[in-house]
């Protein structure tokens, strides 16, 4: 997976992880503790000369919430709004831009973003290569085939 992102980043493209914790919305993490994940990966990645230009996190959930946490978002995805917020933040052209997921929430957040999106088959893909067909994804057997298809459109 890291050769896949350096070689995206090595095309020009700014790396973004955007990623629903609704388990902070539940209580069974505190977002330190979800920031520490992150921290540890962009370490991970640092080994491979791969750089995050951000990463966003929805901490809520609409019906299963604690406290500040139930809520209703436009940052969930599905939705858009993590997307909206790192190209305000970070000048991205979303219509320029991809969103790689295996999620039928990532495909939308990309689509309703403007952005071309791909669904790879690993992790839940296989389970949602039907549902993604109203969004216009593409579906590939995973992210390096994506990098690759992505680099060739570029």
């Amino acid at each position: 997976m890291p050769e896949a992102l350096k070689k995206l980043q090595n095309a020009g493209f700014l790396l973004v992880v955007v990623t629903n914790q609704s388990g902070i919305a539940r209580g069974y993490f505190s977002p330190r503790q979800v920031e520490n994940l992150h921290r540890h990966m962009e370490g991970m990645l640092e080994q491979y000369s791969v750089s995050l230009a951000g990463i966003y996190y929805c901490p809520h959930h609409p019906t299963l919430g604690q406290g500040e946490y139930l809520l209703d978002c436009q940052c969930c995805k599905g939705k858009p709004g993590m997307l909206l917020d790192a190209a305000r933040e970070l000048n991205i052209d979303l219509n320029r831009s991809y969103m790689i997921g295996d999620k039928l929430a990532d495909v939308q957040a990309g689509y309703l973003a403007g952005c071309a999106t791909y669904l790879v088959k690993t992790g839940h893909g296989k389970k949602n290569e039907v549902d993604v067909a109203t969004y216009g994804a593409e579906i590939v057997d995973d992210l390096p085939t994506a990098a690759d298809k992505i680099v060739a459109i570029v």
